[in-house]
């Protein structure tokens, strides 16, 4: 029998989606962690510097920490992409999809959505497309990644599941100023 993915969010605004700055519930986008030392073959595979991101095919890559990386996107690609790592060294994949939730706030006013309860610059030298930084979102630890939508800026945001309707609910009356 198949696992029916529940979100921690529970309560949605069905207006926060297609406002102005839309705040989006993502935590059913497939996630694995993937830590890795430095010289091993699966930290070269993966490559990026700390703090950056791409799009790769089917999936995304986030280089959040050191030695840490979140490879998302459908449970095959991810599945497919960390498949094929080598984890020989100090090297290990543990999917985290039910661990962590997932949100994306998008917008022409999202940087000053993100700027209302986050101490980070968000401007586009601190924070460029495809840039990632570890934060506090609401005085919630979490992993922030610039994540544009065909132009539009937009804030990838994971943290522990456990935060999730509060943290939805903290972006959502972040955002209210900008949605009128």
């Amino acid at each position: 029998m198949a696992n029916t993915f529940e979100s921690s969010v529970v309560t949605i605004d069905s207006a926060a989606a297609s406002a102005a700055v839309a705040v989006t519930d993502e935590s059913d986008v497939t996630k694995a962690s993937v830590r890795a030392a430095d010289g091993t073959v699966a930290a070269a595979a993966l490559g990026l510097t700390f703090g950056s991101s791409e799009h790769r095919g089917d999936t995304f890559v986030a280089r959040v920490r050191p030695d840490e990386w979140f490879v998302m996107g459908s449970a095959s690609a991810v599945g497919d992409a960390i498949g094929g790592l080598d984890l020989s060294g100090y090297a290990s994949t543990v999917d985290v999809t039910y661990s962590r939730m997932m949100l994306r706030v998008t917008g022409a006013d999202a940087a000053k959505t993100m700027e209302k309860v986050c101490n980070l610059d968000f401007s586009d030298p601190m924070t460029p497309n495809g840039g990632c930084a570890g934060a506090s979102v609401a005085k919630v630890g979490c992993d922030v990644i610039r994540d544009d939508v065909e132009g539009v800026r937009s804030y990838r945001i994971l943290c522990d599941r456990s935060f999730g309707q509060y943290l939805y609910d903290a972006l959502v009356d972040s955002a209210a100023e900008f949605n009128g």
